[in-house]
Parts: structure tokens; C-alpha cells; sequence
């Protein structure tokens, strides 16, 4: 037998969208005709990516994780605070801030599972808290200062012949997203997957839904702190610095074909989206359009995708609600 790599359902519309996006970048831009443009792209694109990959094991096992932003927000203060521009404290910094992500995806993930909180509201909650948090540390004013070894991974790169410096944020977008595809191949990724289309089945299955959920809710927060490095590396320190990303990311999903819900979608396609939009707002800024309409952007397509994938997945469930079940005796 041989492995014939196939794409997922909704992938090719995502990936023709950001063919054609990019195609329009070098027809818009001058730095779009080089590779360096698409380099810079990609770095810019890089934490958003990451936080779409995190924001997709979620969505697919039927539940939404707003709290990212906040995360991201309270990563990077509190890597500013403890790195204190001594270079020596970086990588015992980045190993805290990626513990303190596992930790908050697992406290989402254990008042929705355990509690029967929805995982909308327990979100929320996390994110007025990280951010009611973050207010109260530094009072809107951030203090402390990143190294330039802890920024390495979010602004320096390593040179390629013909195409310059790739980031090294590329070289981890891929690993991650390489890792997350390898996961939802394996029969772990593949239940997940099931839990947000069937729960119930797989529960009388015999599969751990909590524990799934658990795991989902677990890297979400992991790739948002690894997001936070990122772009506290490329963009410094703010205490504005993740406003908006969740949203950002649940556009991402949707926008790469992820049903909201659960049970359908690819990791490729949700990375696929997360470049789209970035691509997108890239062009729209070349166009002089405000960005102040990014907000809208973003709200029209969350209707639209949804929309269509509601038409497209709608029948199809309701085919299978009218299958005759298993007849007893």
C-alpha cells in the first residue's frame, strides 16, 4: 500500500483564497515581488497561525476558547516582568510562560468538563479575569523589558540562498503545525474529531470525551503562550498587545472551513485561514482602506463562512437524524 496525501473537506476553498491573495499582494505591492515580502508576511502571520492551530482543536471537539487573547496579553507582561532584559532568564522564562498557557487550557477545560459549563461562558470568564489581572499587576503600564535572546524567536531568522533570512517563527509554525496534522492522523485526533460531531456516540463508544476536551482546551492554551513569545519577540510590550486576537482566530477557523460545532474541519485549513486573513489585511492596508473596517471584515466573514457551511453540512445531518436506528429485540 501506498500513503496518498489527500486534502480534507473545506481545505481547497481556503487554499485557493490565499493563493489568490497572495497572487493580489504582488500585484499591490512592490515588496510582494521578492520573497523577503512573503518572509516578512509570514512572520507577521506566524502568532495568528499559531493561535488558529490552538483555537481549531477546540472548535472541532465542539467548544470555543476566548480567553487566548487575554493569554496572550498576560504572557507577554509577565515575561517582560521576569526576563528583565537579562538574556540568562529567557529560555527559564519561556518554559514558565509555556506552563502557565497548559495551565490555563486545563482550568477552561475542567470547569467545562467537570462543571458542565459551557465552554463560551467559562472562557469569557477566564478572559475578564486575565485581564482584570494584568490591569491590576502592572496598572496599564507594563514594566520590565524583553532580552534580545528571548526575542530571537519572534524577530531573528537565518539566511537562505535565494531567499534571504527565513524567520525562525516560520520554522515553528511549521513544526507546530506538522505536529498538529501528525495528531489529528493518529487515533487520539481522530476521536477528538468525533467528539465534536457525536459526543454521545463516542462516549458510549467507550472513548474519554472529557479527557479529549481536556486535551483540546490543554493545547489551545500551550500554542497561545508559544503565540505569546512570538510576538512579544516581533512587536514588544503592550498591555493591548492580544486585544482582539480571539477573534482573529475564530475567523481563522472559520474562514479555513472548521464548522463551528464541531466534527469537520483540518488543521491545514485552519492554518490556511490564519494566513488568509493576515494576507488580507495586508492587502486591504496596500488598498488604503481604514483599518478600523478590520472589525467588519472580520464580522462578514464569520457570517458568510458560517452561513455556507451550514447550507453545505445542514442536509447531510439531517439525512442522518432520519436513519433508522439499530432495531432491538
Amino acid at each position: 500500500m501506498t500513503l496518498r496525501p489527500r486534502l480534507a473537506d473545506g481545505t481547497a476553498p481556503v487554499l485557493v483564497v490565499l493563493a489568490v491573495l497572495l497572487v493580489a499582494l504582488a500585484f499591490a505591492g512592490p515588496a510582494y515581488t521578492e520573497p523577503a515580502g512573503y518572509l516578512a508576511l509570514l512572520k507577521r502571520a506566524a502568532p495568528l497561525v499559531l493561535l488558529a492551530v490552538g483555537q481549531y482543536f477546540v472548535v472541532v471537539s465542539g467548544g470555543f476558547d476566548l480567553s487566548v487573547g487575554a493569554l496572550v496579553t498576560a504572557e507577554v507582561v509577565i515575561a517582560a516582568r521576569l526576563v528583565a532584559g537579562d538574556d540568562a532568564n529567557a529560555l527559564p522564562v519561556i518554559a514558565l510562560l509555556l506552563g502557565f498557557g497548559v495551565l490555563v487550557g486545563l482550568l477552561n477545560g475542567l470547569i467545562t468538563t467537570k462543571l458542565l459549563v459551557p465552554s463560551f461562558i467559562v472562557t469569557l470568564g477566564m478572559l475578564l479575569v486575565l485581564d482584570g489581572a494584568v490591569f491590576l499587576w502592572t496598572g496599564g503600564a507594563p514594566r520590565g523589558a524583553l532580552s534580545p535572546s528571548f526575542r530571537v524567536f519572534g524577530r531573528g531568522g537565518f539566511d537562505v540562498p535565494l531567499l534571504g533570512q527565513v524567520p525562525w517563527s516560520v520554522v515553528v509554525v511549521l513544526v507546530v503545525s506538522t505536529g498538529a496534522v501528525l495528531f489529528m492522523r493518529s487515533g487520539t485526533g481522530r476521536t477528538l474529531l468525533a467528539v465534536g460531531d457525536n459526543d454521545t456516540a463516542v462516549r458510549l463508544a467507550g472513548g474519554r470525551v472529557n479527557r479529549l476536551r481536556l486535551v483540546a482546551f490543554a493545547l489551545s492554551g500551550l500554542l497561545a503562550a508559544l503565540a505569546a513569545v512570538l510576538l512579544a519577540g516581533f512587536a514588544g510590550v503592550s498591555a493591548q498587545v492580544g486585544a482582539g486576537l480571539e477573534f482573529r482566530a475564530i475567523t481563522a477557523v472559520v474562514l479555513g472551513g472548521v464548522v463551528l460545532g464541531g466534527g469537520r474541519g483540518s488543521v491545514v485549513a485552519a492554518a490556511a485561514g490564519g494566513l488568509s486573513l493576515e494576507a488580507l489585511f495586508s492587502l486591504l492596508n496596500l488598498l488604503g482602506v481604514p483599518g478600523a473596517l478590520e472589525s467588519a471584515v472580520q464580522g462578514l466573514i464569520i457570517v458568510t463562512a458560517v452561513a455556507y457551511a451550514a447550507r453545505s453540512t445542514g442536509p447531510r445531518r439531517a439525512r442522518r437524524a432520519r436513519e433508522p436506528g439499530p432495531v432491538t429485540p
